[in-house]
This record gives C-alpha cells, structure tokens and sequence, in this order.
C-alpha cells in the first residue's frame, strides 16, 4: 500500500542530499557506499580543480556553519492571515511575516527557479543596524528568540557593534545562507538587484561573485541617495550602490528603459526620431581593419529639409552629387557602422519617411551621414542621479501615504521601479521578491509599475516582525512592529490605486501569511532529539499527529506548501457526501481535513467519483483503520487519483 499512498513531506528539501543525487547522476563513479568519494571527485576533475591550500576567495569565521544553515531543512510552515489580507480570494500577492531565511526555505518547493526578479535592501551594517542572529541548530527557534529580543545568554540582538571583533563576520553570516536560498528561486534569466552603501559594499560583491559566479555579475550602479551628502564624514557621500547578478548571464532578461530625456527631436511621417552619425567613432576601426565599410554616399546637397537633412544615395545620379567619405575628426579614414547590404535597405528614393539615413552639412564644412534612430528605449546607464531615487523621495512618498513619517530611510517606488523595467515584462506574469521588505516598499513598487503600463507582475514581500521604536510614529499609531507598517503601507497604497483606476484591472490584494511551527506534532521532533525524548513523541503519535487547536486551512496550507502548491492556490470549501472538505484549484485537489469525523467507506467512495487529479486526507481522519485506508487506495488507484496522507 505504500506504494499507492503518498505521505506528505515533513520538512523542505534537503539540499546536500539533492546535490549528492545530482552528482551521482552526472558522475556516477564518485559515489561509494553511499557517499560521495572526494579524492575521486577531485581526480575527474584533474586540471580543473584547484589546490585547497592556494587559492582566491571570500573567507570568514563562521562561513561552514552559515552554509549548513541554509542546507539544513526546516518543518516551519506559514499560516494564513486573512483579517490582514486584502481581497484574499482573488490576489496573487503575498506578504510573509517571519525571519526570511525560514520563509525562504519553505518557498523552494513551489517556487524553485520561478521568481523573475529579487530585489533586496538589507541592513547596511553601520553598527546600529539589526543584524538577523542564526543559532544554525534550528532555524526557527532564531526566529522566535530574536522576536523576545534576547539570545539564550540575555544577551541584546539588535546592533553589531564594530567592538564586538566579528563585525563584518556578523553580517556576512547573515547574508550568506539568504543568498544561498535566493539564488535557487531565480528563473534561468532571474536577476538579483541588492542595495547597500560603502560599509559591507566590497564584501558583498565578493560575496555575490562566489554565490551567483563571477560570471553572472551584471553591474554595480551608482546612485545619488543624497545630493547634500552626509557631511560629518571627510567628503560628503551622495551615494549608494545597487549590485546586480543575473542567475545565468547568457540567459539574463535585462531590457532597455524607456527614454525620458526627449532625444527624439524630429518627427516625419513614420513618428519620431533622433540623429545618430553612422560613422564608426571607436577609435580602433578604420579603413585598415574593417575596409568592407569604408565607401561612399552620394548626397542631394540642392533639396535639404526643415531640419537641415538631405537625402543620399550608395550611387552617383545627377541629384546625388556629392560624394561623402567616413573621416574623423583628424580627417584620416575612418569607417561606417553598417555594410552597404545594410545601407542600401535603409534607403528608399522619393520616400523620405521610409528612408532612414540623410546628410547633413557641418559648420567645419563637408557633410556627415546620419541613422534615423526611432527607439523610443535606451540602454541603461551605471550612475543614476535622478531626483526621483534619492532617499527624500522614499520619505515622501510614506508621509504622503500615512500623512506622517512612519519609516526611516525608505528606498523610493522610482529607484525600484527603474530596476523593475530592467529586469521584467508587463504582460509576463513575473514574479518579483523582496525578503527585507522594510516599509514595503517593493510591493508599492510593482503596484505603481503594473499601474503604469498594465502589467501582471506578481509580489512575494517577507519582513521579520522587528518592533518598531517607543517613541515612533508608527509605534503612537498603533503599528509595533515593522512588518505591520509594511502590511498598513501595502494596504493604503493598493485602496489607493483602487481609487485611481477605476477603470483598470490590475491586482490590487494580496494575502498576508506569518510563520510558524508545524501544525503536526509527528514532524516536530528534530534529528538530533535524545532516545527518551525521541520514545516519547512516538508515544505521542498513537493518540494524534496534528495539533487538536490547528484550523483546517492552516493544515492544508501547510499540506499544500509541502507538496509543492503555490500560496496563491485557489481554495474553496465543499461538501461531499456529507463530509465538508476543501477543493485547490478548479476541483483539482480534494482534502479532508477533520480529525474528529471518520468518513465511512461510501463517503470516500462519492468524494473519489469527484474524480480529482489528487486527494488528501489527514492521517488522524481514518482513527487507526487501517483497512478504510486500504480500501481508499484501492478505489483512487483504479480511478487514477493519486492520495496523499499528512
């Protein structure tokens, strides 16, 4: 029968047994008994490896146990909570409560390489910023110590000082199992954009080369955070940086932006254009090394328009007199950017729309040749100095939401943005994913871009539950901790687009979730328990595997999760027979959740007439029969249905 019962997994993936099954599969000879032959490993890869005891690298105490953190699985779940959910039912966004290193875990199953974009602003590390503590023994147990704010010793969490000897240890310790996790939910052409300033800035490419491959380093933009400056340093520092890394650089989705700076000056029949000199300006290509594209056009000096242009030819004719040769600035031989294959299809004699080159007369003399250029998107550029992603406008932007200043420091909905042009498609469905989601203002971000060109992007935002400060703002309205300003930011901004579009139908919700322990008792116990302990939880499961004060719908979001099912998962309640379950999807999944009501044989026989691709039922529901389990195997087997246990 255990082949016809499938039992929901306890925990999230393994990652070192995966990549173990990964390396048996492509290099089947470097596992023996079982584990994986090092020495052999090493001797395949013969001149490929490199000596263990010279080599360039990134290195700090801790860097072994942070990398077990992020293997090591966890049985956390996240819980629904719909009283803090906006249009719950239909949204496919979503806003987690929780420590983002447990959270991301519990989003490899379903969401393994189907986020399109990350973007994240972590603690700069300056010494007064809260730097996440990991214990590496049990992730979620980090998470609910730090929210009492006080390690096993007592010991205060929420700075890092410079005194303490570890201090950029610390840090990256924090971000190195985070990354680790990112980087797995990255699609092939995914791309990560971080924010960070100058204290942990050259440790972090370091790091992000390790992590993403060096290979797969896009660019480190330069922005103008604050044009002032701070003035108690030396120089006054006006700037942050944003590192970008792409999942695979040959694959990335890295598009243009749209122009801003009214560069398309002319217009004719076909729309606008700018003038871009054909000339080849790089001073490497001539005549010597690229002669194919050294020749002449012939211009119209005697019929020149509004603008100045005249029309040309790759031919001498009596209106195409002029001949025109590409020369610098020096006057030597330069040479043209196109072939004359080209060039002859962008000229079209006697229709000067459908033409695209013209000449031009210079004020030193002779004539230059021009593309009629119309992208209406350039390429984008390392410095961004726009008054729109300087800090005051994230600051604005939350006082105009709350009518006071409920978040210092908040990364401007432009600067984000400009990275969510750069790395998505409006009409692609994309994913975007914030796991230090501040004030929130990713999600704003995506809602302000979907708003502008009617996009379907998506959001996934994850904030710890840091407390907000006594005598804050947030704090005397009422929001005592950072995530709950996020969700009340969130929240305006989506009523507030409401307001404004009432025309338009883009996805203003999303569903709030909190982290939490496991709903089953049967998947608590951790692989280090004492044999004691370890009698005593399987006593325990004689009497009940799930917690008596679990919800229905937390159980199956848990379920769900598990197996690998989105939190945007479509649910609906239903009766069958008598027995209430829930459905996922279109009738897709059938579950039945409770544990105090054993169905009978007939009532299982009518849910499996249903003819669901899936049916889950709590293991606590058959109370010990295991011969009313037989017979539902049997009656979903002969129907093609697969069933699940929890």
């Amino acid at each position: 029968m255990s082949e016809e019962v499938h039992e929901t997994p306890s925990a999230t993936p393994n990652f070192q047994t995966e990549l173990a099954a990964q390396l048996a599969e492509l290099m089947p000879e470097v596992i023996a008994d079982g584990k994986v032959d090092v020495e052999k490993f090493k001797e395949l890869l013969d001149g490929d490896a490199t000596d263990s005891s010279e080599r360039f690298g990134l290195f700090w105490p801790g860097k072994k146990r942070a990398l077990r953190a992020a293997q090591e699985p966890t049985t956390a779940t996240l819980r629904p909570d719909v009283d803090n959910s906006k249009d719950w039912d239909t949204t496919k966004n979503v806003f987690i409560e929780g420590d983002n290193l447990e959270v991301l875990k519990i989003l490899q199953k379903h969401y393994h390489a189907k986020i399109k974009m990350i973007y994240i602003d972590p603690p700069y590390n300056t010494g007064n910023d809260f730097v996440y503590p990991d214990n590496y023994k049990e992730g979620l147990d980090t998470y609910l110590e730090w929210t009492r704010q006080l390690n096993e010793e007592g010991k205060n969490l929420s700075t890092n000082a410079d005194t303490e000897g570890r201090y950029h240890s610390n840090w990256l310790n924090m971000m190195y199992p985070r990354l680790k996790l990112a980087r797995n939910l990255l699609t092939p052409e995914g791309v990560i954009a971080i924010s960070i300033d100058d204290n942990e800035a050259p440790r972090l490419r370091q790091l992000c080369d390790e992590v993403f491959g060096e290979a797969n380093f896009v660019a480190q933009v330069v922005t103008q955070a604050n044009k002032g400056g701070r003035d108690y340093l030396p120089l006054a520092q006006t700037h942050e940086y944003v590192l970008i890394y792409a999942r695979r650089y040959s694959d990335a989705g890295i598009y243009e932006l749209p122009k801003i700076d009214n560069s398309l000056r002319f217009q004719d029949g076909l729309g606008r254009y700018e003038c871009r000199e054909l000339r080849n300006r790089n001073p490497r290509f001539n005549r010597a090394n690229r002669p194919n594209l050294f020749y002449p056009f012939y211009v119209d000096p005697n019929n020149v328009d509004s603008n100045g242009y005249a029309s040309v030819s790759l031919e001498l004719d009596d209106r195409h007199t002029l001949e025109v040769y590409p020369h610098n600035s020096q006057g030597n031989d330069s040479c043209w950017r196109w072939g004359t294959t080209k060039a002859g299809q962008n000229i079209v004699q006697g229709d000067p729309d459908a033409s695209q080159i013209v000449a031009k007369a210079v004020r030193t003399g002779g004539w230059n040749v021009y593309e009629k250029n119309r992208r209406s998107t350039q390429k984008a550029k390392t410095i961004w100095d726009e008054t729109e992603v300087r800090t005051e406008a994230g600051t604005r932007e939350v006082r105009q939401l709350f009518g006071k200043s409920m978040f210092d420091h908040p990364k401007p909905v432009d600067l984000i943005k400009k990275i969510i042009a750069l790395a998505t498609r409006p009409d692609a469905d994309d994913i975007v994913l914030d796991f230090f989601a501040g004030s929130g203002s990713t999600g704003h971000a995506v809602l302000a871009a979907n708003a502008d060109d009617s996009g379907n992007r998506r959001w996934i935002q994850v904030q710890l539950p840091e407390p907000t400060t006594e005598a804050s703002e947030a704090r005397r309205s009422g929001l005592e901790t950072l995530s709950a300003v996020a969700r009340a930011r969130l929240s305006l901004a989506c009523y507030k687009l409401d307001s404004e579009l009432a025309s338009q139908t883009i996805d203003t919700g999303f569903r709030a979730f909190l982290l939490a322990d496991t709903s089953f008792s049967k998947w608590k116990v951790s692989s280090d328990v004492d044999r004691t302990e370890l009698e005593q939880h399987l006593f325990d499961l004689r009497v009940s595997s799930s917690s008596d004060d679990a919800l229905a719908d937390d159980l199956l979001t848990e379920i769900l999760l598990k197996q690998g099912y989105s939190l945007t998962e479509k649910i609906a309640p239903v009766v069958v027979a008598g027995l209430n379950l829930r459905t996922v999807g279109e009738g897709v999944v059938h579950a039945y959740l409770d544990e105090h009501v054993k169905p009978t044989l007939e009532q299982l026989r009518a849910v499996v007439d249903e003819d669901p691709a899936r049916l889950i039922v709590l293991e606590d529901a058959f109370q010990g029969d295991d011969q009313l389990k037989t017979n539902l195997a049997q009656l979903c087997k002969s129907k093609g249905i697969e069933v699940w246990t929890a």
